[in-house]
């Protein structure tokens, strides 16, 4: 919460990667780009034919796209924020709710909120005619929501964050923000885990593993280390415990074990594990 700002306008875009349109985005990008060659290698990825297949099976057939980036395109996280950005402008313009609600935006790329002290239906009225009338964007009706912050239980999810608005844990009468990994993030990782510690890995070096994993724990540390995320690290460091565990025995003829007097946690550290 801002400075009093406890509505969130929580936004969803529907299939925005796959729905923005060609010659508005190019009217975008050729304001700030004048070279000729350069626009028109854009506008040649942009129109890259796609194969599709027919939807009963068969044929397959080629078509060029008039609308959305290529997916997994190195240039469409650009391309895609460069076309919001103007929707940036206009919020922050002197008819924009920065100016008559004090209203704050937080965008990164297509997922973005806005925090004001009261979202009303001009608030959302403005946001609805820039997205769907001026960019030609659709917003989704079902996961877009108000959240009041305010209210018991509360909680807004972004950017893979949860963020909810808790009472002291000493007591005192005030409240603050408890920002840590949300639910799916953490499904998501233990999923990531699961695919990193497998039946398949059984030939691969232990050396090799453990260091797979030590540079993608640090990546996910990076950039859940915000906030209060010592639970959700301590759940995962268990997670990793037990699965690597569970893999030496399945490779070990023996059955594996930590040595005498070391416990698991203990021994794979000694071994180069990190933890978070």
């Amino acid at each position: 919460m801002i400075h009093g700002r406890s509505s969130i306008y929580d936004a969803d875009l529907e299939g925005y990667f796959d729905s923005i349109p060609h010659e508005q985005l190019m009217k975008c990008v050729r304001m700030r780009v004048v070279d000729g060659s350069v626009l028109r290698l854009i506008e040649q990825w942009l129109r890259a034919p796609v194969e599709e297949e027919s939807k009963g099976g068969g044929r397959r057939r080629r078509r060029r796209p008039e609308s959305g980036t290529p997916q997994g395109g190195v240039l469409s996280p650009l391309l895609a924020n460069i076309y919001l950005h103007w929707f940036d402008h206009a919020f922050h313009a002197v008819e924009g709710p920065a100016q008559w609600a004090g209203a704050v935006l937080v965008r990164y790329a297509d997922d973005f909120v806005i925090m004001a002290r009261q979202v009303g239906t001009k608030l959302e009225e403005f946001v609805r005619a820039k997205i769907e009338d001026w960019l030609g964007l659709k917003i989704n009706r079902e996961k877009t929501r108000v959240v009041e912050v305010r209210e018991p239980s509360a909680e807004l999810e972004f950017l893979g964050y949860s963020f909810r608005l808790d009472r002291d844990l000493g007591g005192r009468k005030i409240r603050y923000w408890n920002m840590q990994p949300s639910a799916k993030a953490l499904a998501r990782e233990r999923e990531k885990l699961r695919g990193l510690i497998n039946r398949r890995r059984g030939c691969q070096a232990l050396p090799e593993l453990i260091a797979e994993l030590n540079r993608h724990l640090r990546g996910w540390a990076n950039y859940f280390g915000a906030g209060y995320s010592r639970k959700a690290f301590r759940e995962i460091n268990a997670q990793v415990s037990r699965r690597l565990a569970r893999h030496l025995r399945r490779r070990s003829q023996r059955g594996w074990r930590p040595p005498k007097g070391t416990s698991i946690h203990a021994h794979l550290q000694q071994l180069g594990l990190i933890y978070l």
